[in-house]
């Protein structure tokens, strides 16, 4: 019981950092225009020698970037609200109990992350100036739809898992 314990902390541990990752790091667009400097560009930023805002982030064109915005950092934080109150409920809960409050949470967190990911997907090229439309997906892109059947399982792993001996 003590290897399938560990396993689930590294597993949810593992899902936490690739969702943080993905939530900071700027490459979730990566434009080449013509062989020059590479521009990265996040949900935030576009960067290539140096870091400037997205033109017209704040404008209701782009309210989809502030709906993923908010999605990824409400998954960034119930991934880790659900890392917590695991390790509350494992010496709190009887055995034989099973961690529902923390697999309901890490779903939730699943769920913002596929949300995230999916607005990004549909809505991206639509609002992007041209000289940025031409890029490709990017790293954190990847990794956000990654984290989200990792932390599916990981949710999904609490449902199953019961307090033993």
């Amino acid at each position: 019981m003590l290897i399938i314990l560990a396993f689930i902390i590294l597993f949810h541990m593992a899902a936490a950092i690739i969702l943080f990752v993905a939530t900071i790091h700027n490459a979730w667009w990566i434009v080449s225009p013509s062989g020059r400097d590479v521009i990265y560009s996040d949900l935030w930023y576009s960067c290539n020698s140096t870091c400037y805002p997205i033109e017209n982030s704040h404008t209701a064109d782009a309210a989809y970037l502030q709906a993923v915005q908010a999605t990824m950092i409400l998954a960034s934080i119930l991934c880790s609200v659900s890392f917590f109150v695991f390790l509350l409920q494992l010496f709190r809960i009887k055995q034989g109990e099973r961690f529902i409050f923390t697999a309901i949470i890490q779903l939730l967190a699943s769920l913002c992350v596929m949300i995230a990911a999916s607005i990004y997907t549909a809505e991206h090229k639509s609002f992007h100036v041209r000289s940025l439309h031409q890029g490709s997906y990017g790293s954190s892109f990847v990794l956000a739809w990654i984290s989200f059947p990792m932390t599916l399982i990981s949710g999904l792993m609490y449902l199953v898992l019961r307090k033993r001996k």
